[in-house]
């Protein structure tokens, strides 16, 4: 099994910056791709950012693209997201979560562990 517990959540102006983090514990060698997921209340889960433990490969969702970067800590087993020019339409519960197998998805049904998310709220 996979523990993942993500932190830096909080309130934030429009324009402001967050940076989130997420830590991995466990079994984090049978994982290959580390991705944050964002929710929105009545939304369903929106594909954020992803990267791999190996390698300098990243993806990103269209509306964070040029915002947001996602970076890792093989030595800490963390993963970090941070956001920059946030908007009032960023505002969702954040979630960590890895894959097993090394390709890159953004369906959130691909990723078999989970964070319990941190809230961000961006005030206009």
């Amino acid at each position: 099994q996979v523990q993942l517990v993500e932190s830096g959540g909080g309130l934030v102006q429009a324009g402001g910056s967050l940076r989130l983090s997420c830590a991995a514990s466990g079994r984090t060698f049978s994982t290959y791709v580390m991705g944050w997921f964002r929710q929105a209340p009545g939304k369903e889960r929106e594909f954020v950012a992803a990267t791999k433990w190996s390698g300098d490969s990243t993806h990103y969702g269209d509306s964070v693209k040029g915002r947001f970067t996602i970076s890792r800590d093989n030595a800490k087993n963390t993963v970090s997201l941070q956001m920059n020019s946030l908007k009032t339409e960023d505002t969702a519960v954040y979630y960590c979560a890895a894959r097993r197998l090394p390709f890159y998805r953004l369906d959130a049904h691909d990723y078999e562990y989970w964070g319990q998310g941190t809230q961000v709220t961006v005030s206009s």
